[in-house]
């Protein structure tokens, strides 16, 4: 059976500007917002202070008239190296990996999905976001938007 989705999307940005000051901008989902041109807002849940490992948060999300709740929990969090948190609602992980480089920083943004997708999100992208490949277009050019702004504030 072929899987009707990427299983895997990845783009990087080098950034004139230390790891750590990278990290600055995006260790807190909170901030999420600023850089990706889908979120709307990210609020912690009840009961968590800060973004660290295990912390739930809710993401409010919109494309075109649509918008929509998603969960997350921070499922990786290393400080100046890696943040990574899973979405309930799709299985989808995401991620922030921090790399030295001759320059400063090399900024890597995955999706994955480890776990597949969830038919609910399948189901959805298909009826809602004109099917799979044009949605992975859209999040193709999301992540290209989200890594170019983050560049902008860490280089700014």
């Amino acid at each position: 059976m072929t899987i009707p989705y990427e299983p895997l999307l990845e783009d990087r940005i080098d950034i004139a500007a230390p790891p750590a000051a990278v990290w600055a901008l995006v260790h807190d989902v909170r901030r999420m917002s600023e850089w990706s041109p889908q979120v709307t807002s990210t609020r912690l849940r009840a009961g968590f202070e800060r973004c660290e490992l295990g912390a739930e948060f809710t993401n409010r999300n919109r494309e075109g008239e649509l918008e929509w709740t998603t969960h997350g929990t921070v499922v990786r969090f290393e400080e100046d190296r890696a943040l990574a948190f899973r979405i309930a609602e799709n299985y989808v992980v995401w991620s922030f990996t921090l790399d030295p480089s001759p320059t400063g920083t090399l900024l890597t943004q995955r999706r994955e999905t480890p776990d597949g997708l969830s038919d609910l999100s399948l189901e959805w992208t298909d009826a809602f976001l004109g099917g799979q490949v044009a949605f992975t277009d859209l999040i193709r050019t999301g992540m290209r938007q989200t890594l170019e702004r983050i560049k902008a504030a860490a280089e700014g």
